[in-house]
């Protein structure tokens, strides 16, 4: 099982905006690299190796988005199932896979490559599913058939899935509730709250941070993701953050999780070397200032990777 103390780290960019209903998360993983992501593994002691692409369809070169329940599915199966292979070849050759997305459709492709490898070798995994929305919508409850609305449902099995979208890895569902922790979220659709509910997943909304403090919310997080499994896969969704920390962002939501509540949670998860893998998801360089919301998430990429203040 790969962890953070082999020091190689495979970046994977994945430009998908297929998932969104804004256009622009396509160059979050070259906003990224421009602001310097490899460059703060490298200080860190790691080796950034060669990097890779998934290759992705433009919205121009399609003659439909499909099915208005859960537009473009072909084609983002199609790169998610190549983000998949890449996924699960990078820690079958012992490495910790970076994704930088594109929208939060990536999900499915990246964790569905992690299952596969720990299936294989009958190994366990949890998620951090940091995010200012559940992404548990069907294309039955989603109000705009945008898949990145939807796929932690499609990883649980919900039922209403779309049976592509739900079975990209060996094994249906994909990940198990129970060791699914889904953080920060702070805007639900109406249908979706039920299907959260109902879903058995471990949840902490904004008001829970409020209510408890980030410490006491990142010691529970970690019991749920590493009871009984062999390490944890961090989603992290931009917007989970406060746009007065990444404004780039298209559903931008305010009071989010400031910069230093950020860090602490991703020392915190830096600190157990349990961390497998982790992708960005939802970094959209043009509704960003600067780049500044980039630069900013290379401090907390940092911060997951092990960087501390002393």
């Amino acid at each position: 099982m790969t962890n953070l103390n082999d020091r190689i780290v495979k970046i994977i960019g994945v430009p998908l905006d297929l998932g969104a209903s804004r256009r622009g998360t396509d160059l979050g993983p070259s906003a990224l690299r421009a602001a310097g992501i490899d460059s703060a593994l490298r200080r860190l002691g790691f080796d950034v190796g060669l990097q890779s692409d998934i290759p992705v369809p433009s919205c121009e070169s399609r003659e439909s988005f499909g099915d208005k329940s859960y537009r473009f599915e072909q084609e983002i199966v199609q790169v998610c199932l190549s983000l998949r292979d890449e996924v699960e070849q990078t820690m079958n050759d012992g490495h910790t896979p970076l994704v930088l997305g594109g929208d939060h459709s990536i999900a499915m492709g990246t964790i569905s490559g992690i299952a596969n490898h720990c299936a294989a070798k009958n190994k366990k995994f949890g998620v951090v599913w940091f995010d200012a929305h559940g992404d548990m919508n069907t294309p039955q409850s989603s109000p705009s058939g945008n898949i990145h609305g939807m796929p932690l449902a499609h990883l649980l099995g919900i039922s209403g899935s779309s049976n592509a979208l739900a079975s990209l890895s060996n094994h249906s569902p994909t990940i198990s509730h129970e060791n699914v922790a889904l953080v920060g979220i702070r805007d639900i659709d109406r249908g979706e709250a039920q299907l959260i509910r109902e879903s058995g997943i471990n949840v902490w909304t904004m008001a829970d941070i409020d209510a408890k403090g980030m410490p006491q919310v990142v010691e529970e997080v970690l019991q749920v993701v590493n009871v009984d499994t062999d390490g944890f896969h961090l989603s992290f969704d931009v917007d989970g953050l406060d746009p007065d920390v990444v404004a780039g962002v298209g559903t931008p939501v305010p009071g989010g999780v400031n910069f230093r509540e950020a860090h602490y949670m991703l020392e915190q998860f830096a600190a157990t070397q349990r961390m497998l893998s982790m992708e960005i998801a939802e970094l959209n360089p043009l509704l960003d200032n600067c780049n500044q919301g980039a630069k900013n998430m290379i401090d907390l990429v940092a911060s997951a990777f092990g960087k501390s203040i002393l």
